[in-house]
């Protein structure tokens, strides 16, 4: 991988996929978790919005997440181009107030969705799943 500077960090690949195109895989699962538990009518409920909470937003992005209380949330930034395609989501003015959840929180987050513990340990490594 070149990590030169100036080097294109969407296009550097591990020698099977870019950051790219881990990048929109990432969309697509997420987008797809949020239109399953959205149909299920969970009790994890789906949203979207075009502002954070301030009021700010990157350009061309917008913010899509799973739950609203702090401790709870799980979201991403997506891109613009894939706001049609979040119809499943809730719009809301402001997304929720951000509760300052790291990766590793994400994780855990996302295995309690899916019924799995997972390890974020020092000793475990962030993101290995257990029975």
């Amino acid at each position: 991988m070149d990590r030169s500077p100036g080097a294109d960090a969407k296009t550097n690949s591990d020698g099977y996929h870019t950051f790219d195109e881990l990048y929109e895989h990432r969309h697509a699962l997420f987008i797809a978790l949020c239109r399953e538990l959205a149909a299920a009518r969970t009790t994890n409920p789906v949203w979207r919005s075009r502002l954070h909470a301030d009021g700010t937003m990157f350009p061309d992005w917008f913010v899509m997440g799973i739950n609203r209380e702090h401790g709870q949330q799980i979201t991403y930034h997506m891109p613009a181009y894939l706001w049609a395609e979040t119809g499943c989501a809730e719009t809301l003015d402001h997304a929720p107030e951000f509760d300052g959840h790291t990766p590793a929180d994400v994780l855990q987050r996302l295995g309690r969705l899916a019924g799995a513990k997972v390890d974020t340990s020092p000793a475990g490594g962030v993101g290995r799943y257990g029975p």
